[in-house]
């Protein structure tokens, strides 16, 4: 049946504008949570701001978590619903010092990014370009990332709250707000309190493309090994002495060159990723991160790892290994089949936001891969978002638009279902 539509507006690129000036970047060398205190900066405006809407329990919590609730306008029993982003930016590229600009109305071409001209949005490298003309389009000066990786989300998330706030004649139920840090670190969920939140459903507002749901992740683990070879002076080594390094050096050199790595697969192929190796003459390690999209490909890629180790090591009898694989999270797909609602009622609302929608899966992990496995089904919704963790990044407002019409509608079409 035809809707009338909704009297929407819009401050959600303000808010963007204002949140990815606050450098929120996590760090995983850190034990605490969050992980850097500077993200409570972030955390203690976005919980200020929904205070001032009207939603009295906002508050930010010691580990650096936002919780707030939006009451239900129904008297219908209805699921409650959470919507989620993280507040920290990725440690690969710099967040301090972020000056955003908004290229209007673009036209096609490469977007310069001013203060570092060697920096090129290139049109031919980022074919989602393609679907922009007459946007506005977010970047950064050059210099940092923009942030858009979540802050997109955060901005679409209390875009959608104010909208709902003020238009209490809109019917749904009760709606849970969740912020979190230290997603880009893999520990977005570590102190969450999923009984303080209550929610029955969540979405993370974290994707990328207009019109894109996401019901499917990698499984994640770590692998970790470490070698001891054999020590001695190098000038009575012959014959002796086992290094560390070149074992290390050498069992990198081994692994697949065509297959296997981030930068030889897509769609539904994982990989072995070395990320760090350090050490001395004696011991070693190897860091590395196995993703795939079953357990069993996981498993397979473990084992080409160790039997990798094995063959380096018949070359160094007197050195040995060990070989740690710690589970990170799994594909979130597992358990959303169980809910099948959560997706079908996501890909209704993209379409009442006037987009059409594509389901597809993540080469990554969200917070709602682990909250799906904590019993909070938990899909991702697009947030607009493009090139994240690099100098190039950019949003759309128009995408980031959408992105709020559509939380505004999916909660509505919870209510309509219950």
């Amino acid at each position: 049946m035809p809707r009338s539509p909704l009297p929407f507006t819009h401050d959600v690129t303000e808010r963007l504008l204002r949140y990815v000036v606050i450098d929120t970047q996590s760090d995983p060398a850190s034990p605490t949570c969050p992980s850097t205190e500077k993200q409570k900066n972030l955390g203690r405006l976005l919980a200020s701001e929904l205070q001032a809407m009207g939603l009295t329990d906002a508050h930010l919590d010691e580990h650096g978590y936002v919780y707030a609730t939006i009451p239900a306008t129904t008297e219908k029993k209805v699921p409650v619903i959470c919507f989620c982003s993280h507040m920290d930016t990725s440690p690969d590229c710099t967040g301090a010092n972020v000056k955003p600009q908004v290229v209007k109305n673009y036209r096609g071409g490469d977007i310069v990014l001013p203060a570092d001209p060697t920096q090129v949005i290139r049109f031919a490298d980022h074919p989602a370009l393609a679907g922009q003309i007459g946007h506005d389009i977010i970047t950064t000066d050059g210099t940092t990332l923009l942030g858009a990786d979540n802050k997109a989300g955060l901005a679409e998330i209390m875009d959608a709250a104010r909208f709902l706030i003020e238009n209490p004649q809109i019917k749904h139920g009760t709606i849970k707000i969740l912020f979190t840090p230290d997603e880009e670190i893999g520990r977005g969920v570590d102190e969450v309190d999923l009984k303080k939140l209550g929610a029955d459903f969540a979405y993370t507002m974290d994707g990328e493309s207009a019109g894109h749901i996401e019901d499917e992740t990698f499984s994640a683990d770590g692998a970790t090994i470490t070698i001891e070879g054999v020590s001695t002076h190098p000038g009575f080594a012959k014959g002796k002495m086992e290094h560390a390094i070149k074992i290390a050096a050498a069992i990198i050199d081994r692994l697949p060159k065509d297959t296997c790595s981030p930068e030889t697969t897509e769609g539904k192929e994982g990989f072995l990723h070395p990320i760090g190796i350090s050490g001395a003459l004696e011991k070693a390690t190897i860091g590395f991160i196995v993703r795939d999209f079953t357990d069993e490909g996981l498993q397979q890629k473990e084992a080409l790892l160790e039997g990798i180790v094995k063959d380096v090591m018949k070359d160094y009898p007197r050195s040995t290994y060990r070989i740690e694989i710690k589970p990170q999270y799994r594909n979130m797909k597992q358990v959303i089949d169980r809910h099948p609602e959560t997706v079908e009622y996501a890909i209704e609302a993209i379409k009442r936001a006037g987009l059409t929608p594509v389901r597809s899966s993540i080469r990554g992990g969200t917070d709602g891969s682990r909250l799906s496995f904590m019993g909070l089904p938990c899909p991702n919704i697009f947030a607009g978002e493009h090139a994240f963790h690099s100098r190039l990044e950019w949003v759309s407002r128009q995408d980031m638009e959408k992105a709020a019409e559509t939380i505004v509608h999916l909660a509505m079409i919870w209510e309509e279902r219950a």
